[in-house]
């Protein structure tokens, strides 16, 4: 397929903050990118340092946050990217209103939802976050003192825990392929 005539889609990864979104948005990219893919990636935590400084993590913060990633999403799809987004968007609202705006452009949106517990989340600690939380230097950690609304309308829930890196890419690479995305 020319990549000027390739249909693009978000493909948008939810979970807990040590869920497994970016590792198996890392995995995933260049695989799509060796099939012949435009591909670009919307990481939660580097937009975050760019496109949403200026929020904080207030409930209405982390609604916008994630509308304005939706939104530069759908554009990068319309326009034929592969557009991978690993974000922890904790409220459904905000998870709804980037699907709307995708069906509304006619534009297709895959929801994965990294299902990892916890408690896995908690052990794997990749950023420190949970141990800040447990230690009193922090509140606000998504899934431990603030809310994590579980998709109810994912296209895949997948929990990484026991699960390899290739196999969990495999399971993604499994729904875009039945939806025709690749």
């Amino acid at each position: 397929m020319s990549t000027s005539s390739q249909q693009g889609a978000t493909i948008w990864l939810t979970g807990l903050s040590g869920a497994g979104k970016s590792t198996i948005t890392e995995a995933l990219a260049p695989r799509l990118r060796a099939a012949g893919h435009r591909v670009d990636i919307l990481d939660g935590d580097e937009v975050r340092q760019v496109l949403t400084a200026d929020l904080g993590f207030s409930r209405e913060d982390r609604i916008t946050n994630v509308r304005r990633i939706g939104y530069v999403a759908e554009v990068l799809s319309r326009n034929g990217v592969l557009t991978l987004v690993p974000v922890i968007a904790p409220y459904a609202e905000a998870r709804d209103a980037v699907r709307e705006r995708h069906e509304k452009a006619g534009t297709p949106f895959v929801l994965i939802h990294v299902a990892t517990s916890v408690e896995v989340c908690a052990e794997r600690d990749v950023k420190g976050l949970y141990a800040k939380q447990k230690a009193g230097q922090m509140t606000g950690l998504t899934g431990v003192d603030d809310p994590y609304e579980e998709p109810t309308n994912a296209d895949l829930r997948l929990d990484t825990a026991g699960r390899s890196l290739d196999e969990s890419v495999d399971a993604v690479w499994a729904v875009l392929s039945t939806r025709g995305l690749i």
